[in-house]
């Protein structure tokens, strides 16, 4: 199947959302020119994910991936990137991608898009799994490999049904063995331990034998490194960068609903954990520019939309707290969408992401970022999951906070959340 691109012809302005489309009569390219030219949000969101994801999966299900992706790097770079970056690609995208995959329409153009990506997952997950395969990712060897085996487990869990059931039995026992064998590896005292506690989480869920410890720790250590007002730290140490929304907040919350409903963790604890994400993500949306930019700061910039992660995360929860409407949600992260992915050199010739937050912008990496990395960036599109009929995608595009304040609109204060 010859990918196409949508993404280039839609224009930088216009958020705002029809709340329906008439495409009687219509074929698939032009209800998808009539999306778009009339400025529809989930049409935008869903073509930029594809045209982002495909390169991986396609790759992947080929046994062409470690042939293909181009591998740049960091400045400095200190990791092995032909040993890591290939399982970094696919498991971030996978667990940004799963909730949308979900979805059962599959006769609509962005249903043919889903139904497309998730055989090449099918294809690619044996692939990744086969020692015998060219493309048989590294569980078994450096550090990194933890990491990324995690996102994929998230990802597996937010659509069980979907991505792990279906998988032959050869390759979900390979599969369970390169997880068992991740136990080698000792987590840095960070959010390393969420990723330790993923990884046994899913085995537990997939049947298999797991340590309790490990999903403990990660969990009770995290609790403990809550500073307030929605903020955890990364470790003992508070650190200014966006790791709560790459990974603490998410991973934490999906980690206490396997815990919970399984009597490893109460309840009392997801939904204080939704509390303080709620309350984080009132501060990442007024962290929104008018103009769809946000603060550059921290470690792992080039992972772009990861960091609005947590806002998608709740949409697809209908957990949004009550002063960030869904429309108006979606609105801001589509204009950042925009902002970022429309500059020239954030895709390279054909079609593999490139090191940048805007752009090609290479000097910005950490010594840990290769191509691979960069593919985290499809946790800011989570909202996806939820159906074309949800008001998150029906209701009209409304301003967000930092449009209201510097229009002089009236706008709502802030206060401090002290759980």
């Amino acid at each position: 199947m010859q990918r196409r691109s949508f993404v280039k012809a839609i224009p930088l302005a216009g958020g705002l959302t029809m709340a329906k489309l008439s495409f009687a009569g219509l074929t698939d390219r032009e209800k998808e020119t009539k999306a778009i030219k009339e400025g529809n949000d989930r049409e935008y969101w869903s073509s930029l994910l594809y045209k982002i994801s495909a390169p991986v999966l396609q790759n992947l299900s080929r046994n062409t991936l470690k042939k293909e992706m181009p591998l740049e790097k960091a400045p400095g770079y200190s990791l092995k990137a032909e040993k890591v970056s290939h399982l970094e690609a696919f498991g971030r995208t996978i667990c940004g991608i799963a909730p949308w995959l979900a979805l059962p329409d599959r006769d609509s153009p962005e249903g043919r898009k889903r139904e497309q990506l998730l055989q090449w997952y099918l294809e690619g997950m044996a692939n990744a799994v086969n020692p015998s395969s060219p493309d048989y990712l590294n569980f078994r060897s450096e550090a990194q490999p933890l990491v990324d085996a995690a996102h994929l487990c998230q990802g597996l869990l937010r659509a069980y049904d979907v991505l792990w059931k279906p998988l032959d039995e050869i390759t979900k026992k390979r599969f369970l063995l390169e997880l068992k064998q991740l136990r080698r590896i000792m987590p840095a005292y960070n959010n390393w331990v969420l990723f330790a506690a993923m990884v046994e989480a899913f085995l537990l869920v997939a049947g298999d034998e797991y340590e309790p410890y490990r999903i403990m720790i990660g969990i009770r250590k995290t609790q403990e490194w809550y500073k307030g007002d929605g903020w955890y730290a990364d470790g003992p140490d508070f650190a200014l960068d966006y790791y709560n929304s790459y990974v603490i907040h998410s991973m934490l919350t999906d980690l206490l609903k396997v815990a919970s409903d399984r009597g490893l963790a109460g309840r009392e604890d997801l939904d204080l954990a939704i509390k303080r994400m709620q309350r984080y993500a009132v501060l990442l949306e007024r962290l929104i520019s008018p103009e769809g930019t946000y603060p550059a700061i921290g470690r792992s910039m080039p992972y772009r939309t990861a960091a609005f992660q947590p806002l998608g995360h709740l949409a697809l929860l209908h957990k949004l707290p009550d002063e960030l409407p869904g429309a108006q949600v979606r609105s801001a992260v589509t204009a950042v969408m925009k902002r970022t992915f429309e500059q020239d050199g954030t895709f390279d010739p054909k079609g593999w992401l490139k090191i940048g937050v805007c752009g090609s912008q290479w000097a910005v990496a950490d010594s840990y970022t290769s191509t691979g990395s960069l593919y985290i960036c499809t946790e800011g599109f989570l909202a996806l999951g939820l159906p074309e009929d949800d008001p998150v995608w029906t209701e009209p595009g409304r301003e967000w906070t930092s449009q209201l304040v510097w229009s002089g609109k009236p706008v709502k204060n802030d206060h401090a959340a002290h759980y």
